[in-house]
């Protein structure tokens, strides 16, 4: 059984982070309802490309989940809201900071219904500071979050990493958060507001140009593919593409010499230590390329593999999904859709030896589920006609 059977989520959130947070928590055993406007739904919902009228982008972000349409602005809609938000254990939502409070949802109004829920907040810039009302959108965090300003070639422009990186890392913060708040809720009985900033999200993965900074009052630039303190630790250049290399320690310097077949490389002054080489390292990478130039990528790879060099090829993501280590992995999965047949998407990088992930729901489409919830809630009033949502179930 997975972990998470038997909890409860409200996802009232769209496109990217919060999507995400809630699809890997329904992976791992939640019930997730999705609530979605009734006429678009999702903003990703119309976002190409499509899969025979199908968004890819909701595709990717939106299995293990039950789509509920709801329209929050009318009563029946908002009630219906109240009525899950009672019973449920964590709710999630990334509206800008003050808009859930005009529409009675927000977590000083909610949690007098709910002592015990688990609330999230997923917002550009969180919920106090100065630019708390901000919208934030993973492009513009890039950029002000100086993410832009180390990356790509030193001679050229800040450039956008090529994914949604910080919307990635919001939706893995958001998931930690909740399930370190449940885990106090196991000891205090009580829920709490997490709070989670895309801008904190990313700032914290740039710990390295940060601490430089601090230490030294420097900041690093762009280098592209090559390592702010290491090298070879870079992108080289062979007969039909790149290979990366990461030469990390000394030990792993005189292991690529070896492989290579350059052992004089390790007694040759310019060389000799990780300092001598990042000072010299232009006179290094021309060595290396003139070196290197006659073999192929899987060359170079045997060989440096063979002396247990950490190395990969520079991969096209086609390239990258059809490695067999990821589907020994289920990294790659397919799933029964009731419009497309089968879809293939990513699997949960989540591995557990006991209470594994279970990706079985596909993606819904908008207000699948709606009819289904709506009639449990109902089946609950019968069943109970004295509850009037003050209290939570027993957990």
């Amino acid at each position: 059984m997975p972990p998470l059977h038997g909890l409860k989520v409200i996802d009232l959130t769209r496109v990217l982070a919060g999507p995400y947070c809630a699809m890997l928590l329904g992976d791992m055993g939640a019930e997730v309802l999705k609530i979605e406007e009734p006429v678009h739904g999702d903003d990703t919902r119309a976002w190409a490309p499509f899969q025979d009228g199908v968004s890819t982008f909701f595709l990717g972000m939106n299995r293990s989940k039950k789509s509920v349409a709801l329209d929050l602005k009318v009563p029946e809609g908002a009630e219906a809201l109240r009525r899950l938000i009672r019973t449920a254990d964590v709710l999630i939502e990334n509206f800008r900071p003050g808009s859930l409070k005009k529409l009675g949802f927000d977590y000083e109004t909610v949690r007098t219904w709910n002592t015990q829920l688990v609330y999230c907040s997923i917002t550009g810039y969180g919920h106090h500071g100065p630019r708390r009302d901000l919208p934030g959108y993973d492009a513009v965090i890039q950029a002000e979050s100086g993410l832009m300003h180390v990356t790509g070639a030193p001679d050229g422009p800040p450039t956008r990493v090529g994914v949604a990186i910080t919307d990635y890392l919001a939706g893995l913060y958001a998931m930690n958060g909740i399930l370190l708040a449940l885990r106090d809720r196991d000891e205090t009985g009580l829920g709490q507001h997490v709070d989670i900033a895309l801008l904190d999200a990313m700032t914290s993965a740039l710990a390295l140009p940060a601490n430089v900074l601090f230490a030294t009052g420097r900041e690093l630039g762009r280098e592209g593919n090559d390592h702010h303190s290491l090298t070879p630790y870079e992108a080289v250049h062979v007969s039909d593409g790149l290979v990366m290399v990461a030469v990390g320690n000394q030990r792993l310097w005189h292991q690529f010499c070896q492989a290579i077949g350059q052992p004089e490389l390790e007694t040759d002054p310019r060389f000799v230590t990780n300092t001598d080489r990042m000072r010299h390292r232009g006179e290094l990478k021309t060595q290396l390329d003139a070196g290197l130039a006659g073999l192929t990528r899987d060359q170079l790879i045997g060989r440096l593999r063979a002396h247990a060099v950490p190395c990969g090829q520079v991969r096209t993501v086609a390239e990258a999904l059809a490695d067999p280590q990821l589907a020994a992995r289920d990294m790659d999965v397919e799933l029964a859709h009731p419009e497309l047949g089968t879809v293939r998407l990513l699997g949960n990088a989540i591995k557990l030896s006991r209470s594994p992930a279970v990706i079985h729901r596909p993606p819904p489409s908008l207000g699948e589920h709606t009819a289904e919830v709506l009639a449990e809630l109902a089946s609950d009033v019968i069943s109970n006609p004295q509850a009037d949502g003050s209290k939570v179930r027993d957990r």
